[in-house]
């Protein structure tokens, strides 16, 4: 499996030239985890910002995991961040060390993982020659970097991520997304 968040150290364009690179669907699920992350008091966006703004916007990423439960899991443990599960995250930078580091504070607003996933998603998309990426070009992002807080909320949920990637990358041969 290729490593599709490869950090080309230019992270995610700035949000203007970001929005017109992605669906309307992703966004709205990068809009809401900036507003996560402003309300829960962290720094930056990180990948489980972007992961519960996934499960929240689009059915067609709900839709690729196992059941009802396992989303309901996942849900669960987001919501908890701020009140428990993940306040050992509060007010630290995601640097999963998938990606190198970035110089200087790096995207500002974006943790090094988050901006890794965001390009990954917008090469992705690029791959299949579309001009905008979708929530399951990010999704796929996200599940490629093992150590990121996206993929320990996954695994933590009991999602097989290893098999999650394998039907991404599947539908994404078989032209859907």
């Amino acid at each position: 499996m290729q490593n599709r968040t490869a950090y080309s150290g230019g992270g995610p364009p700035p949000s203007e030239d970001l929005d017109s690179r992605l669906t309307v669907e992703l966004a709205s699920v990068v809009s809401a985890a900036r507003r996560r992350a402003t309300r829960d008091g962290d720094r930056q966006v990180d990948t489980a910002h972007l992961l519960h703004g996934l499960l929240e916007w689009d059915p067609a990423v709900r839709e690729v995991f196992d059941d009802g439960a396992q989303v309901a899991r996942l849900l669960g443990y987001l919501v908890q961040r701020s009140i428990g599960y993940g306040l050992q995250w509060h007010g630290t930078v995601e640097d999963s060390g998938a990606v190198p580091v970035v110089a200087e504070g790096g995207v500002p607003g974006w943790s090094p993982a988050a901006a890794a996933a965001m390009d990954g998603a917008l090469d992705r998309a690029h791959a299949r020659y579309a001009t905008r990426a979708g929530c399951l070009d990010l999704l796929a992002a996200l599940v490629d970097d093992p150590e990121s807080r996206a993929v320990e909320v996954l695994r933590r949920a009991s999602v097989d991520t290893v098999r999650l990637a394998a039907r991404l990358d599947a539908d994404e041969r078989a032209g859907g997304d």
